[in-house]
């Protein structure tokens, strides 16, 4: 057996400068150059990927924060900001990966990564579609829509439906899985070109820009006159605080994100709980992580959809690991028009 001589590169990472309050800036994080040993520790079931694509999601603001009864992991201040990415295996002590393998889960903000825990990343069944769709549609946040979706809010054909942050990674797939099932669809957005794109792009029935409208209640009663079935909840604050006032008998509520709270330092209360007794509305929170296990069997369906084209997907990609914290950042100012990633490397 040959002793390979092991290539030492740069990486270029970008880490968490400061712990965030309020909404996030871009000099929070850091853009750092270390470097990286091209190979796994031996005898270790560690991979070393090199990095495609890199995610930005909502979620990771709340990690950024110290908080006294953290509901995720939070970042290390100074360490390399962890997140979702595309991949591809450079050198693999796992039997499942090969060095080639091309590969999708949780990586890290940087150029190369060396994945200890190889039961977080499954490898790409559909090269031939876009990579990048592994961030989205393929990955995290199509998982996200499809099990929140068909699993927490548990649609029926002729469901009213009302999807906020719409025009987002997971609210687009929403909308389109809803019509797709059959239900009449309303999405809210934060732009008139946002609105335009539901209605144009995704098939909603109809939109609203939700900054344009005086009394988010009367905005809902305008769009849902037979009052709502289905919340599929991305923002929280006043926008479920009116949805519960437009809910109808028996009505779902489905929790997946609160990005109107995360940069409070004070969260909004919800004034309209009583809402939920007298219409018997059932309000349920999920996290993508419990329906992992189903991966390869979404995987399946989604593909297909996107094949015979009952799914269409839109990208916000930056160029660069530098671009990491402005389009972070970006998500909290509604910069972004769809899935926000990064493309760290040409494959």
């Amino acid at each position: 057996m040959t002793n390979r001589k092991v290539l030492t590169v740069s990486n270029k990472r970008v880490i968490l400068k400061r712990h965030v309050t309020g909404f996030p800036a871009e000099d929070d994080m850091e853009l750092v150059t270390a470097t990286a040993r091209l190979a796994v520790p031996p005898g270790s079931a560690a991979v070393m990927v090199k990095n495609l694509y890199i995610s930005c999601d909502p979620y990771m603001r709340r990690r950024m924060t110290k908080h006294q009864e953290p509901s995720y992991p939070e970042f290390v201040l100074g360490e390399v900001i962890t997140t979702f990415g595309v991949s591809k295996v450079v050198e693999s002590g796992h039997p499942d990966f090969k060095a080639g393998d091309l590969v999708w889960g949780m990586t890290a903000c940087e150029e190369y990564t060396l994945i200890t825990k190889p039961g977080s990343i499954f490898k790409i069944n559909y090269p031939e579609l876009p990579l990048s769709y592994y961030t989205g549609v393929l990955g995290m946040p199509g998982l996200t829509a499809f099990s929140g979706f068909f699993n927490v809010a548990k649609p029926k054909k002729g469901d009213y439906v009302f999807v906020s942050a719409a025009s987002g990674a997971v609210g687009q797939l929403v909308g389109q899985l809803a019509k797709s099932t059959g239900c009449y669809v309303v999405g809210s957005a934060g732009s008139d070109e946002k609105v335009n794109l539901l209605k144009t792009k995704f098939r909603f029935d109809d939109a609203f820009n939700y900054k344009k409208e005086q009394d988010l209640n009367a905005a809902l009663k305008r769009c849902f006159q037979e009052g709502i079935d289905i919340y599929f909840d991305n923002v929280g604050g006043a926008m479920l605080d009116a949805a519960l006032l437009n809910m109808r008998v028996h009505g779902r509520v489905a929790m997946c994100g609160q990005i109107s709270q995360y940069n409070l330092e004070c969260p909004e209360g919800i004034h309209n709980l009583a809402c939920v007794v007298t219409k018997r509305i059932r309000i349920e929170g999920f996290r993508v992580m419990e329906y992992f296990g189903t991966y390869r069997k979404f995987e399946e369906e989604m593909v297909g959809h996107l094949k015979e084209g009952n799914i269409t997907y839109m990208e916000d990609v930056a160029e660069g690991i530098e671009k990491v914290p402005a389009a972070l950042v970006g998500l909290f100012y509604g910069r972004n028009i769809g899935k926000q990633l990064v493309a760290v490397a040409q494959e």
